[in-house]
This record gives C-alpha cells, sequence and structure tokens, in this order.
C-alpha cells in the first residue's frame, strides 16, 4: 500500500500572485503521508512564505497552521490581510504563537 495520497493545496490572495510569478500554479493536488502533515510543514514544502500566511481554510473550515492535514483534505492557504478572512466573517484565525 502506498505511504501518501493527495490532498488539494490552493494559494489565494497575495499568495496566488506570489505562485504565478514564479511560474506555478495556485491551486495543486499534493501528496501527503497518510498519517498526516502540518499546515505549516505542507506550506514550507511548497515553498510558500510561511511567515506571511495567517491561517488556512481545512475542508471549509478556519484553522491554523498548525492543523493536521490529511489525504483527500482540501486546503486554502490564507495570507495576512486577506479581507475574507476578517474576524467579521468568519471569526479570528487561530495564528502561529
Amino acid at each position: 500500500m502506498n505511504s501518501t495520497a493527495n490532498v488539494t493545496v490552493r494559494a489565494i490572495a497575495f499568495l496566488d500572485a506570489f505562485q504565478k510569478e514564479r511560474g506555478r500554479p495556485s491551486t495543486l493536488s499534493v501528496q501527503v503521508p497518510h498519517a498526516g502533515t502540518r499546515a505549516r510543514d505542507l506550506a514550507a514544502s511548497l515553498e510558500l512564505p510561511v511567515d506571511r500566511i495567517e491561517g488556512v481554510f481545512l475542508n471549509h473550515a478556519v484553522s491554523g497552521l498548525d492543523a493536521l492535514v490529511r489525504p483527500g483534505d482540501r486546503v486554502a492557504f490564507v495570507p495576512y490581510g486577506t479581507p475574507a478572512s476578517h474576524p467579521a466573517f468568519f471569526g479570528p484565525f487561530v495564528t502561529r504563537n
């Protein structure tokens, strides 16, 4: 049995532009271990600027960078300053400490 499986990852707002400037897609399918990986580690493996990420949408729910991403999940990385990340929309992100 394969030890990895795919997740769908999306970079939004500034991160979308960041990816395009480097010739990379802003939405992609990425393999993660069946046991999962932290969102922070996933972002780093994709060479996203982790220090500019406020949080993630994990399966359409607001979460932090320490959230565990498992095979089959859908992840969207949200940079600081993204209007939709404003607490009035979803409540505060659980950000890095």
